[in-house]
């Protein structure tokens, strides 16, 4: 899908979600992984994941869109050297996923959050590792400047829409983990490789656009 920034806004008012998914959701089960496997496997109980929330911050570039992407440091304990949209784990006094989307860019990269037009949600994202993420798709107004934070971020990148909303670029791959082989969506770019969770939900905001 080759879309300007306009184009894309006025595609994610229409056909995004217009508030977060609730727990229990009858209209839109939860994604994950569990989707893809060759073998039916139970979806993770969503009411015991813990709550957590990204953003999927498209920049208007004079050369078309782009998703803002991190690249995980490489110390962390979990998910280390791996790209990832810039959020983390729901705190209490948040009250919305808005907010703690917004709130864990802002301490990740220092993006400001006054930057970030909010256009709609995905669905709910579940992950092996226990973990129920919804996505907050927003237009991120350039200019800005980035601060990372060393503890959490390596790298801040950026990869065109055109490229990740293409399904060309859509790969199914697989490995073993915990002694079953799960397969995946894996979108490798330059010498960037967009799998697991980040990848599933691309692939899920690519077919929400889609119709």
């Amino acid at each position: 899908m080759n879309l300007t920034a306009e184009e894309f806004s006025d595609l994610a008012k229409q056909r995004l979600r217009p508030e977060p998914p609730s727990l229990g959701d009858l209209i839109s089960r939860p994604r994950g992984d569990h989707d893809l496997q060759p073998l039916p496997m139970a979806a993770p109980d969503e009411k015991a994941a813990i709550p957590a929330a990204v953003l999927i911050g498209i920049v208007p570039r004079p050369t078309g869109p782009t998703v803002l992407l991190t690249l995980r440091a490489a110390t962390l304990r979990r998910h280390s050297a791996q790209v990832a949209f810039p959020g983390g784990r729901v705190d209490a006094v948040d009250g919305s996923p808005v907010i703690t989307a917004l709130r864990e860019t802002e301490e990740e990269i220092g993006l400001p959050r006054s930057r970030v037009q909010t256009l709609g949600f995905l669905d709910a994202y579940l992950t092996g590792t226990g973990y129920r993420i919804v996505p907050v798709v927003g237009l991120v107004e350039p200019p800005f400047s980035l601060t990372l934070n060393v503890h959490e971020v390596d790298e801040a990148f950026e990869a065109p829409l055109s490229f990740l909303l293409d399904p060309a670029n859509h790969r199914r791959e697989g490995r073993e983990w915990q002694g079953l082989h799960r397969t995946y969506y894996a979108m490798p770019f330059g010498d960037r490789y967009i799998w697991g969770a980040t990848a599933g939900m691309i692939r899920n905001l690519y077919e929400r656009l889609a119709g």
